[in-house]
C-alpha cells in the first residue's frame, strides 16, 4: 500500500438526485411552515403547533426521500429528475393528509396508507461527487441507520472517503446492524487517506461488522495490499455464509492473495468471486486457486488482468474443475500461454451451465485455442458469449472454431478480434452460423487481415439475423470496392455495420512483411541479387 492511497478524481455526470443535506433541511423548514403557519389549507383544516409541525415535517421528508430514492435506484442511468418529482409529490400529499387528520404521528399515517412504499432496505451514500467524510457530516449522513426498527439490509459507503472520526462514529451504528445486514459495499471508502489512517479505518469497520451474517462483501478499489487484507481479518474470518466477494483493483500481491486464502475459512456458499486488475502473478494465483478449489458452488469467477502466467493458469484450471455450477468465467488479459490453455480446456467437460466465457489476450495461439473450442463443442454448456480476442489465432484453428460455434445455438456475442484468421478463416466461421443462430447480436472480427471476401461473407450472414445489432470489422484490409459492396449490403440497415475508420485498403498482410525481411537478410549475405534474378528466370529448352 502506498503512503497515500489513490486520490485521483473520478468523472461524474451532473445528476439532480440525491439532494444535498442543506436542501433537505430547507425543505423540512418549508414543510414545517406549511403545517403551522396561515395558509388556505390550515384555514380549512386547522394548523399544528410549531413543535408538532417540526416533528411531522422531519418524518414527512424522511419518508418522501426514501420513496424517491427507491425510484432513483430503479433508474440509475437517469439524471434523477423523476426522483425529484416524486420527492416533491410525496411531501405535498403527506402535508395535506397530516392537516386533514390533525396532529397525529406521521408513522401511523403512513402505515394506514395501503399505497405507501415498503420501508427502504438499501442505504446508499455513494451518489454524487466523491468526497472526504469527517465526523460531523457522517453523523448527519448516517442518521437513518440509527432509527430503531429500520429495515436496512444493504449498505453502500462507496465513493466517500472515511476519516478516523467518521469511522469511529460509524462503528457503533454498524455494530448495532450486523445481525440484519446482508450486503455491504465498502469499495473506494478510504481514498486519499494516509496509509496509517486508512488501515485504522479498515480495522474499525472490520471490528464493527465482525460476526455479521453478510452474503455479499465488496472491498474493491481500496489499494489493500497484504496490510489492507489483514486489516479486515476479523471480519473475513467471521463470515460463515458469504456468497459474493469482490476484491478488484486492490493491489493484491502474492502475499495479499495468500492472506485472502488464509482469512476466508468458509467458502462453501461462495457463488461470486471477482479478482480483477491486481498484481497477483503465478504465486498469488496458486493461493487464489485454493480458494476456488474450496468453492464448489462458484458460478461467477473473474480473475482478469492479474499477471498470471502458465503455472498459475494451470493451477486455476485444475481448481475450476471442482466448480461444476460455473456460469460466467472471465480470465482475460493474463499470460497463460498454450500449455495453460490446453489445461483450461479440460475443465469444460465439468461445466453444464456456462453461458459467458472471456478468454481474450491469454497468448493461447492455435494449439490452446483449438483445445478449448473442441472441448466447448463437446460440452453441454449453453454458451451465449465467447470472447477469444488477441490470442494469435490463425486460419489453422478456424475449422475447429467454426465447428464449436455451429454447435452453440444460443450464441449471442462472438469476439475474435486482433487475431490472424484472414478471409479463409472468416468465411469458415461465417458459414457455421448460417443455420439457425437466431439469438446472434454481436460479432467482432476487427484486425484479422480480412479482405473483401471475408467481409462479404460476414455481411451476408448478419443482415439475415433478425436480432442482430452490430458487426465490427474495422482495422482490416478491405479494398475500396469491398467497402462500397458492404455499404450496398447494409443499405437497409446501416446501423448494423460498425465504423471502418481504421480499415486500410492498401494494407498488406503480415506474411508480406516477413518475406521482405527475409529478402533483406539474403541481401546481407551476398545472395540477395542472385535470388532476385532466379525468381524471374525463364527456362528455354532451345538454349
Amino acid at each position: 500500500m502506498a503512503d497515500t492511497l489513490d486520490s485521483r478524481p473520478h468523472a461524474f455526470s451532473i445528476k439532480l438526485w440525491p439532494p444535498s443535506l442543506p436542501t433537505r433541511k430547507a425543505l423540512i423548514e418549508r414543510i414545517t411552515n406549511n403545517l403551522s403557519l396561515k395558509t388556505i389549507f390550515t384555514d380549512k383544516y386547522g394548523s399544528l403547533t410549531k413543535d408538532q409541525a417540526m416533528e411531522n415535517a422531519k418524518r414527512i421528508e424522511d419518508f418522501a426521500f426514501s420513496t424517491a430514492n427507491q425510484q432513483f435506484e430503479r433508474e440509475p442511468d437517469g439524471d434523477g429528475g423523476s426522483a425529484v418529482q416524486l420527492y416533491a409529490k410525496e411531501c405535498s400529499k403527506l402535508i395535506l393528509e397530516i392537516l386533514k387528520k390533525g396532529p397525529v404521528a406521521t408513522r401511523e399515517l403512513i402505515s394506514e396508507d395501503s399505497s405507501a412504499s415498503p420501508r427502504e432496505s438499501f442505504f446508499d451514500i455513494s451518489k454524487g461527487q466523491r468526497a472526504f467524510i469527517e465526523a460531523d457530516e457522517a453523523d448527519e449522513l448516517l442518521k437513518p441507520l440509527k432509527k430503531p426498527g429500520n429495515a436496512y439490509t444493504k449498505i453502500c459507503f462507496s465513493n466517500r472517503s472515511f476519516g478516523l472520526g467518521a469511522a469511529r462514529l460509524a462503528e457503533p451504528i454498524l455494530a448495532s446492524l450486523k445481525d440484519q445486514l446482508k450486503e455491504v459495499d465498502l469499495s473506494d471508502f478510504v481514498a486519499g487517506r494516509p496509509e496509517v489512517e486508512a488501515l485504522e479505518v479498515m480495522n474499525i469497520f472490520s471490528d464493527a461488522l465482525q460476526g455479521s451474517i453478510l452474503s455479499s462483501l465488496n472491498l474493491s478499489e481500496n489499494a489493500l495490499g497484504e496490510k489492507g487484507v489483514r486489516a479486515f481479518g476479523a471480519l473475513l474470518k467471521s463470515l460463515s455464509s458469504l456468497e459474493e466477494l469482490y476484491l478488484m483493483n486492490d493491489g493484491i500481491s502474492k502475499e495479499a492473495a495468500q492472506a485472502v486464502s488464509e482469512l476466508i475459512p468458509s467458502t462453501d456458499n461462495l457463488r461470486v468471486l471477482h479478482f480483477h486488475n491486481n498484481m497477483t502473478g503465478d504465486e498469488g494465483a496458486l493461493a487464489i486457486a485454493e480458494v476456488v478449489k474450496r468453492s464448489p458452488l462458484l458460478e461467477n469467477f473473474r480473475c482478469s488482468s492479474t499477471r498470471v502466467g502458465s503455472e498459475g493458469g494451470i493451477a486455476l484450471s485444475e481448481a475450476l474443475e471442482h466448480c461444476t455450477h460455473m456460469e460466467k468465467l472471465d480470465l482475460r488479459d493474463n499470460m497463460f500461454g498454450t500449455e495453460a490453455g490446453v489445461s483450461l480446456s479440460k475443465t469444460f467437460s465439468s461445466f453444464k451451465h456456462l453461458t459467458e466465457l472471456y478468454l481474450s489476450y491469454l497468448n493461447l495461439e492455435d494449439e490452446g485455442a483449438i483445445a478449448i473450442v473442441n472441448a466447448l463443442k463437446e460440452s453441454a454448456s449453453p454458451i451465449e458469449v465467447l470472447e477469444m480476442a488477441g490470442n494469435d489465432i490463425t486460419v489453422e484453428a478456424a475449422s475447429a472454431i467454426a465447428a464449436c460455434v455451429a454447435a452453440k445455438q444460443d450464441l449471442n456475442r462472438l469476439n475474435l478480434s486482433e487475431n490472424e484468421l484472414k478471409d479463409e478463416g472468416c468465411v469458415q466461421i461465417a458459414k457455421s452460423m448460417e443455420e439457425d443462430h437466431s439469438k446472434l447480436q454481436y460479432i467482432d472480427m476487427s484486425t484479422n487481415y480480412i479482405r473483401r471476401a471475408g467481409a462479404r461473407a460476414l455481411a451476408h450472414l448478419v443482415v439475415k439475423k433478425e436480432a442482430f445489432k452490430l458487426l465490427n470489422i474495422d482495422g482490416n484490409i478491405i479494398s475500396e470496392e469491398g467497402i462500397e459492396e458492404l455499404k450496398e449490403i447494409f443499405k437497409k440497415s446501416p446501423e448494423l455495420l460498425g465504423a471502418l475508420d481504421e480499415n486500410d485498403p492498401d494494407g498488406e498482410e503480415e506474411e508480406d512483411d516477413e518475406e521482405d525481411e527475409e529478402d533483406e537478410e539474403n541481401e546481407g549475405n551476398g545472395n540477395g541479387e542472385l535470388e532476385s534474378k532466379l525468381k524471374n528466370l525463364e527456362v528455354n529448352q532451345e538454349d
